[in-house]
């Protein structure tokens, strides 16, 4: 049983580490709260079961489309709802605020598009194919979840590592100001920034859907602050410390349904990671900062 729910931990854990590493690319590296991400989390997973479901397309090729789609929201959020204010005195403030209301404009278009009930999988979206594993039964949908997930990760990691958008990133996180007069097109990686977190979101509310076969309005609302706590927990701006926290997350809450039921579940997983912060208050994988006299 132990093994059981570890599987389903990480399964669990790798979706809410997609949807943090997308939120903390632009919350932790750009500095900007985009309190959209959650209704594109939503809009993607409707959009993904229509591709499939109405469209008649494959799993496999609805999920790059879907990235696709992510994507181009995410220029569009940064488009309008935060480089209109960045001469602002108060643009993170106000970008945060904009943020909320395009992303319940968002959702006001999937009900007005999808109507407010749940929507699902066809049964025949991904063969009902099962292994076992120490008798831990692991399903290929759940396989697949793990290896997309783990693929945009480590993809995510390199490009912010080693590339040059990734320089620029880094760049900009550090002094805007700075990264311009070196040359850095700082719009450009913004938008760049904000494409990239919101195609990762879209997948992971796809593969969400999928995990749970089901997409609902408010799905994004209820991830939403899990991958704020995941992203402070695992260190702003540290991309492994939101896989390391996503995972942590996902394996509280499964073990904690098994030990306590599943009424406990948010409240033993927000424990330990309030815990977690007490002992490490600037997170697993964040620096120190040092207080500036």
């Amino acid at each position: 049983m132990e093994l059981q729910q570890l599987f389903n931990g990480l399964f669990l854990g790798s979706i809410y580490a997609l949807f943090a590493i997308g939120f903390t690319l632009v919350f932790g590296i750009l500095d900007r709260l985009n309190l959209t991400h959650p209704s594109v989390f939503a809009a993607c997973a409707f959009i993904g079961i229509e591709l499939v479901a109405v469209g008649g397309m494959p799993l496999w090729a609805a999920i790059p489309l879907v990235f696709v789609a992510g994507a181009l929201l995410g220029l569009v959020i940064e488009r309008v709802a935060f480089r209109p204010l960045k001469g602002r005195p108060d643009a993170h403030f106000a970008g945060l605020i904009s943020s909320i209301a395009l992303g319940g404009m968002i959702i006001a278009l999937l009900q007005w598009r999808y109507g407010a009930g749940t929507k699902r999988f066809p049964p025949d979206a991904f063969p009902d194919t099962a292994f076992t594993i120490g008798g831990a039964r692991i399903t290929l949908v759940q396989v697949l979840i793990l290896a997309i997930s783990i693929a945009l990760m480590v993809g995510l990691t390199w490009l912010v590592g080693r590339s040059r958008l990734g320089r620029g990133m880094r760049a900009i996180a550090e002094n805007p100001r700075a990264a311009t007069v070196l040359g850095v097109n700082v719009d450009r990686v913004t938008a760049t920034t904000f494409a990239i977190s919101s195609a990762l979101g879209a997948v992971a509310g796809v593969l969400f859907a999928l995990n749970v076969n089901s997409a609902q309005l408010n799905m994004g609302i209820a991830i939403e602050l899990k991958g704020l706590a995941v992203i402070i927990v695992g260190g702003m701006g540290s991309l492994p410390g939101a896989l390391v926290g996503g995972l942590v997350l996902g394996l509280a809450e499964v073990f904690a349904v098994q030990y306590f039921g599943s009424s406990w579940r948010d409240l033993v997983a927000f424990a330990l990671l309030f815990a977690i912060l007490l002992v490490r208050p600037q997170g697993l994988f964040g620096a120190r900062r040092v207080r500036e006299v």
